[in-house]
């Protein structure tokens, strides 16, 4: 009846030569379409609802954020009938490079890929999977994670392939670098991949320095095994070379070759090289961290050449800390390097002219393994290098080796499955550094911390998660994050607000961020001997505005420190010091601990509200702080 009567006003308006509004004639028109209310206005940000659409908003989404799915057909796999590394390593760089020309708003190219570890193999007619999204950008670079998994369309089945970060580079007009906006991450998963990207860069930037540190301190231990040679293929007849023409179809919309692409031909030529050693079909376990050297466009003449290294005896490599495996098989963390080979495959381009200087592209080390029917790692022939720079890249392929289970292990395991105490050497410093201030970056961007005790201005808050009891002590303080940074960062001078530190040894000056110490804690009730620690501490200034001081602490093991009769050895899995900047004079100190059982013996009282000891210890550490600037100012007056 209410469109009746507005359908005839509307008439005499038309007839009368009145000038309708166009509200009016909106709201006629919509009410004679059946609605009985006038649209409601958007509010500022909302966003317009399609049709159909459900009336519960979705969760939001990261705007760099690329799903792609892909059928695996038959011109996508090798004559096992499984996916071809090559079409999977093509799939992943296009997805991650979708993924930051979303954010950067611009071209992007492929600058780097870390260690990239395939765990299964996709069989024809499967779907792959592929997640990409920016964890963070910096100035003109920033890192995509890419999460890998395949779906089997008949069983329902979903198993995960592998995860890799890639670094790319934005490019304007004529490949000048852009300047990139910073990123805000909105989840905790978000929070903590952006928190710990920049210590994946500083991995990433210190890389080659790595292996060049561990065949200094090496070079006896990696020297040439003694064989008989009766069986050992000389690595000239793994050689290949093969000649790619970069066409259209291989570029992007600049005309630069995709960088998966490239990669897909490096993986090819590598597997003939592996192929020529074992006399079999290789598989591709493992892609070492490479950085492209530089751009290559349509026209260009792509040389690929590939040799094999080394091929590593087929026995379970231990890893120090790890338990045995259950049975004779090895485990998959330890096959990686079991029974395997390490292929060593360059690109260089070059233009019409084959005379002229080729330009270095890229270079990657590949690890391949040979499966029998049960899936485990065949026994491999052994490899005779040729003289001089063949024995360099033999030696170089067995210190990348152990690097590679050193970084698998440290890096990519859980927290709870790493042993409290790794031991620490060359070949995995840079990699302990690593675990230990990411490990601290995790707890701090956890979510659900409950405020426990709350006295004056210390603030103290706890988590319960998995096996693991974490504590938060917070305070402001009037000094700069700079000053407190460089103080709490000594553990010499712990003991002077810390009653429960005697002392601290600097034992090993590791690098100007890296120290290791020797620490002698008071005894416990329930103890008649004190407690001891060797303890990593690393630490690390702002990345960029908003990230905090950091001072991480972890246990590790050196060969001069062993445990003692007269001491109770300790253990510390994640404890550490992020000072964020409040203002020009204040800063907030937070002082973070993953409790072990050890730990919790002590702070049991403070839990229940039984003592004040932490939050005394905290307020000593704010006189600690206050005094020792102070004594900063007069110094500086007097001078």
């Amino acid at each position: 009846r209410a469109t009746l009567l507005l359908s005839r006003c509307l008439l005499k308006m038309v007839k009368g030569n009145i000038i309708v509004p166009e509200e009016i004639l909106s709201f006629c028109c919509n009410g004679l379409q059946g609605s009985t209310s006038p649209p409601r206005a958007r509010e500022p940000g909302e966003r317009e609802e399609a049709p159909g659409a459900m009336a519960s908003p979705l969760p939001a989404r990261n705007p760099t954020e690329v799903q792609m799915s892909q059928l695996v057909l038959p011109c996508h796999t090798n004559h096992r009938g499984e996916l071809s590394t090559g079409q999977l390593l093509k799939w992943i760089d296009t997805a991650a490079c979708l993924s930051a020309e979303r954010h950067a708003g611009c071209p992007c190219v492929t600058a780097s890929m870390d260690d990239i570890y395939f765990e299964h193999t996709i069989s024809v007619g499967q779907v792959v999977n592929i997640k990409a999204k920016v964890n963070r950008a910096f100035n003109s670079s920033m890192e995509v994670g890419i999460q890998v998994s395949y779906e089997d369309l008949c069983s329902g089945k979903h198993c995960s392939i592998c995860k890799a970060y890639a670094t790319f580079v934005a490019q304007g007009p004529l490949g000048s670098k852009v300047r990139l906006k910073p990123l805000a991450p909105q989840t905790e998963e978000e929070k903590i991949e952006y928190s710990i990207a920049a210590e994946r860069r500083r991995m990433r930037l210190v890389h080659k320095d790595t292996l060049k540190d561990l065949l200094t301190h090496s070079s006896q231990e990696t020297e040439l095994e003694t064989r008989d040679g009766s069986g050992a293929v000389p690595a000239e007849k793994t050689r290949v070379e093969s000649v790619e023409l970069v066409l259209p179809p291989h570029a992007n919309h600049q005309g630069n070759t995709f960088g998966g692409q490239i990669m897909a031909w490096m993986e090819n030529v590598a597997t003939i090289a592996a192929s020529r050693l074992c006399h079999a079909h290789p598989t591709l376990r493992a892609i070492e961290m490479f950085h492209f050297r530089g751009p290559s466009q349509v026209g260009d003449r792509l040389v690929l050449k590939a040799i094999v290294n080394n091929a590593f005896k087929n026995r379970w490599v231990p890893v120090a800390g790890a338990p045995l495996p259950p049975s004779p098989r090895p485990s998959a963390a330890s096959s990686l390097l079991s029974g395997s080979m390490e292929v060593g495959v360059s690109a260089e381009a070059y233009g019409q002219e084959m005379s002229v200087s080729p330009r270095h592209i890229n270079s990657a080390f590949m690890t391949f393994v040979v499966l029998d029917q049960e899936g485990c790692p065949r026994t491999l022939p052994m490899v005779a290098p040729e003289p001089g720079d063949g024995e360099r890249r033999y030696r170089e392929a067995s210190a990348r080796k152990k690097i590679r289970l050193d970084r698998k292990y440290v890096v990519s395991c859980k927290q709870s499955e790493v042993p409290l105490s790794v031991p620490w050497d060359q070949s995995n410093k840079v990699y302990l550094s690593y675990n230990n201030v990411s490990a601290l970056k995790m707890l701090v961007a956890k979510a659900n911390w409950a405020l426990a005790r709350e006295k004056e201005k210390v603030r103290m808050y706890t988590l319960e998660e998995d096996k693991f009891l974490s504590f938060r002590i917070e305070m402001s303080v009037c000094i700069t994050a700079s000053r407190a940074f460089s103080l709490l960062s000594n553990l010499r001078r712990r003991h002077e607000w810390d009653s429960h530190y005697v002392s601290a040894e600097l034992v090993q000056e590791v690098d100007d961020d890296d120290m290791i110490y020797h620490v002698v804690s008071q005894k416990l009730r329930h103890e008649n001997k004190p407690q001891d620690f060797v303890i990593l501490a690393s630490r690390r200034k702002p990345c960029s505005k908003g990230d905090p001081y950091v001072v991480a602490f972890r246990s590790v093991t050196l060969p001069t420190h062993p445990a003692r009769a007269e001491f109770t050895r300790g253990e510390t899995l994640c404890s550490g010091f992020c000072i964020w900047p409040e203002s020009e004079e204040m800063s907030k100190v937070a002082y973070y601990n993953q409790a072990m059982p050890g730990y919790l013996n002590y702070v049991t009282t403070n839990v229940a509200g039984l003592s004040s000891n932490i939050c005394s210890t905290f307020e000593a550490c704010e006189k600690f702080l206050l005094k020792n600037k102070e004594d900063l100012i007069s110094r500086l007056q007097d001078f």
